[in-house]
């Protein structure tokens, strides 16, 4: 299975417009490239099926909210508090995405191409918010991605959309 999960570093307790808009971007991208979408340290005290509703009431992105709830039908949306220790393991392999990674834990698009074609299970993180992803994920994560591979940071959104297009073009290439 591949996840994009979307680790918020907004507001962790104010419901801000970045949340549910982000939301509502990422799922139609991780719809279209079969990804599951997991959040994590999002501010909403509702479980996954009360999201959706409320994602959908609140916005019309991907046509409000419709591969929110299709993803939540197909039981590929979670909602979760960031981990103490260890992501849930069936989400698979944690990789940081960023546009520094320590070159120890770095991967490329390409070589992480080939290691989804063989069947492997991973958890792409994209931290929501200005301050990026947490940096004791940094030290979490098997991995590191540069979706770029040229050292250019993304604005989030445009990294939710990047990291699953490439990969999936990158894996139907070696197909």
């Amino acid at each position: 299975m591949l996840t994009l999960g979307l680790v918020n570093t907004y507001d962790k307790i104010k419901v801000l417009d970045a949340h549910y808009r982000s939301i509502a971007r990422a799922a139609p991208i991780a719809y279209s490239y079969g990804f599951a979408l997991a959040l994590f340290d999002y501010p909403f005290k509702m479980n996954a099926e009360q999201l959706c509703d409320y994602v959908a009431d609140k916005t019309t992105i991907g046509r409000s909210g419709r591969y929110l709830i299709e993803m939540l039908e197909h039981n590929r949306f979670f909602v979760f508090d960031l981990p103490k220790k260890g992501f849930q393991a069936q989400f698979g392999v944690p990789v940081v995405t960023t546009s520094s990674p320590d070159p120890k834990k770095a991967i490329t698009p390409a070589a992480l191409a080939d290691e989804i074609k063989k069947g492997g299970s991973y958890l792409m993180l994209v931290g929501l918010g200005h301050k990026g992803l947490p940096k004791e994920l940094f030290g979490r994560a098997r991995y590191h991605l540069d979706i770029t591979g040229q050292g250019v940071p993304l604005e989030t959104c445009t990294a939710i959309g990047a990291v699953p297009a490439v990969l999936a073009a990158l894996v139907e290439k070696k197909s």
